[in-house]
């Protein structure tokens, strides 16, 4: 057969098959996959090690955006406050297009790098606004999550004391404890809160200990905004409602549910903002938040639904469907709660 006439243009399946089989392979050594031809180049760096609560919740949602072949992640975590800004100038000397990273500790200092590189993208976690033009904020919006697990407690409590362990009082935790008991005491105003702050976002030791003082002065039912709350609830055999993340199985005598941030919708929206160039310097976590959206939500109640007082299930579940319908949400406290009975 003369070679020259199988080259000419002749459109069967398997010549057809072959051209194209060539064209991708001349454009995948010209121009690189066309899989990986849009990924974003993401950097976070975070403060605890991946598998505390909060910086679990970041490192998941951009496990998943990478695994969906989105973005190239970098990861520092567990990076002393002391460290951060070195870390954050070293991933935007390698060339990372967003940078994600807590600022709790370098709120100031993180800004003013920020304006050294004005073509970077920030996505701070952070207690002050926006900045500029490159320089946005988030945290977890999960405030209306606690406010129905303060209604359960609020239901379930035969003390009529809850008690509460944060991290810090700060903006970001003093909203979640002020909307668990903001939720308690629209079903049960005889509530007194017990409420601590450890100092600190890892220290599970000094949780434990603030939530066994709780337990010892009569509260029988911890919202565990810090982990080692829902330790001391499982030894005492009294109940939690945790934050953040589905607690594991070995948790589940104590722990009835979760006040739940699901960060995707977020984080998921600023890497498409930033590839499009829509990015813009606004808080993304209020906006990506809500109940509404997915951003928050309480986690199923399980076998506890079956063991729990019908009209407390009922309560819950009543509110709940006004969050989800727009029509309900929690007031926003920004000031440090204090222990003491519901506000008149």
């Amino acid at each position: 057969m003369d070679i020259r006439a199988y080259w000419k243009l002749d459109f069967t399946r398997e010549k057809m098959t072959l051209w194209a089989g060539l064209a991708a392979f001349v454009l995948a050594v010209c121009f690189g996959s066309p899989a990986h031809a849009n990924k974003l180049k993401v950097a976070a760096v975070l403060n605890s090690p991946v598998d505390h609560q909060w910086v679990s919740r970041v490192h998941v949602s951009l496990l998943k955006a990478r695994d969906r072949g989105e973005i190239d992640y970098l990861l520092a975590e567990a990076v002393a406050a002391s460290d951060t800004i070195r870390v954050i100038r070293e991933y935007a000397e390698q060339g990372a297009e967003l940078i994600v990273a807590e600022s709790y500790t370098v709120e100031r200092e993180a800004r003013d790098l920020a304006k050294e590189y004005p073509k970077i993208k920030f996505l701070l976690a952070s207690s002050l606004p926006p900045d500029g033009t490159n320089v946005a904020v988030f945290d977890n919006w999960n405030q209306d999550a606690a406010y129905l697990g303060g209604i359960l407690a609020g239901s379930i409590t035969k003390t009529n004391k809850l008690g509460a362990v944060g991290g810090m009082a700060i903006p970001e935790i003093n909203r979640l404890i002020g909307a668990f008991r903001e939720g308690a005491c629209t079903v049960n105003p005889k509530v007194q809160m017990l409420v601590s702050f450890v100092g600190g976002f890892y220290n599970i030791p000094a949780d434990k200990e603030a939530a066994l003082a709780q337990i010892e002065s009569g509260a029988d039912v911890i919202y565990a905004e810090r982990f080692g709350a829902n330790q001391a609830a499982l030894e005492k055999k009294k109940y939690a409602i945790a934050n953040l993340m589905v607690q594991d199985k070995a948790y589940d005598a104590a722990v009835i549910t979760s006040a739940l941030w699901n960060a995707e919708p977020m984080f998921d929206a600023a890497i498409a903002d930033v590839k499009n160039g829509k990015f813009a310097a606004k808080d993304y976590g209020r906006e990506y938040g809500s109940y509404v959206i997915g951003g928050s939500a309480l986690a199923p109640l399980g076998e506890w639904e079956k063991k729990l007082p019908p009209d407390a299930v009922r309560a819950v579940k009543e509110a709940e469907a006004k969050m989800k319908a727009g029509t309900l949400k929690a007031t926003i406290f920004q000031n440090k709660i204090d222990s003491g009975p519901c506000p008149k």
